[in-house]
């Protein structure tokens, strides 16, 4: 997968040769060690845009070196030059996973923002229910859940409404291109810290339980969440078709084709009256046309598809 991904990393060979064997006519120290880490991190944004779709500024080194010291030092790597080569050559798994789980920790609560699911609550699960009354069957979507939050704040409200929506088959989907943010997310468990981050008392004492120092997920509520890792640059067609998809503060940082073609995926799930939730500071504006904006700012509705004209011969 990762030499599919990425181009060969001879460039980067030739560089540190010519560096290393020509001393005298090399530019001084600092700008060749300036010139070399420029370019190795131009050929690092590059892959990590491959494979993640997120546009790492180039002002960004730093920040890189610090989230991914921890993996260069468990892997023996002793810079990002030498990681850069072993993502290249090896096609490293285990390494892609941990860098990426190193570098994908989003901000995340319960509630988070709490005006979307007070929409939600609101007025698009009425409206979903009213024009679902036959079919009784929701899908949810949770596109970037993060370690859960978001999936399990939804859970609370639809077990809520448990009384208006019983007999309806309910599914909620959570998924995250982070290996280790979904494990968490599966177990349930957070710190009093987090569950102080947006859960009233009411929802912490009825959804939670203590477990050692932690509060976890109570079972009930659990089972109404399926997680698994998936990557946005990737066809979501296997998923099947969803009412309403959120994909909060997941694009912000992707190149203008990438977040276009997330997009322009997502509108492919979902249905002709269906939801999609964006961040507050996202639009999809010239970016995905396929989607129209709501009275809320942060709540999108995909646009009809055009009927195909009947050729009367």
């Amino acid at each position: 997968m990762v030499d599919a991904l990425f181009a060969s990393s001879e460039a980067l060979l030739v560089m540190r040769n010519t560096i290393a064997r020509s001393p005298r006519e090399a530019a001084p120290v600092s700008s060749v060690d300036d010139a070399r880490a420029s370019y190795v991190f131009a050929r690092f944004r590059r892959q990590w845009a491959a494979l993640t779709g997120a546009d790492i500024g180039a002002d960004k080194r730093r920040v890189v070196e610090r989230r991914l010291g921890p993996v260069m030092r468990a892997h023996d790597v002793s810079d990002l030059f030498e990681l850069t080569l072993l993502i290249e050559r090896n096609g490293n798994e285990a390494l892609i996973e941990e860098a990426i789980d190193a570098m994908t920790a989003g901000e995340t609560s319960f509630f988070r923002d709490r005006a979307p699911f007070e929409a939600f609550r609101a007025r698009i699960l009425p409206e979903l229910m009213a024009a679902r009354g036959r079919e009784r069957r929701l899908r949810i979507w949770c596109a970037a859940v993060s370690t859960g939050q978001e999936a399990y704040s939804l859970a609370m409200m639809l077990d809520e409404a448990a009384r208006e929506l019983r007999g309806w088959s309910l599914e909620i989907l959570g998924t995250d291109i982070s290996g280790a943010a979904i494990e968490t997310a599966r177990k349930g468990i957070y710190t009093h810290l987090e569950v102080q981050q947006g859960l009233s008392t009411t929802h912490l004492l009825r959804y939670f339980h203590r477990e050692e120092e932690n509060w976890r997920v109570n079972e009930h509520l659990r089972a109404r969440v399926a997680f698994g890792r998936f990557n946005l640059l990737s066809s979501p067609a296997e998923l099947g078709a969803f009412d309403v998809i959120l994909c909060r503060n997941a694009v912000t940082s992707f190149a203008p084709e990438a977040k276009r073609g997330v997009l322009e995926r997502l509108a492919g799930l979902l249905a002709e009256d269906g939801y999609l939730f964006l961040g507050d500071a996202e639009t999809v504006d010239e970016a995905a046309p396929c989607f129209i904006p709501t009275a809320h700012p942060s709540v999108w509705r995909r646009r009809a598809r055009p009927r195909p004209r009947l050729s009367l011969v």
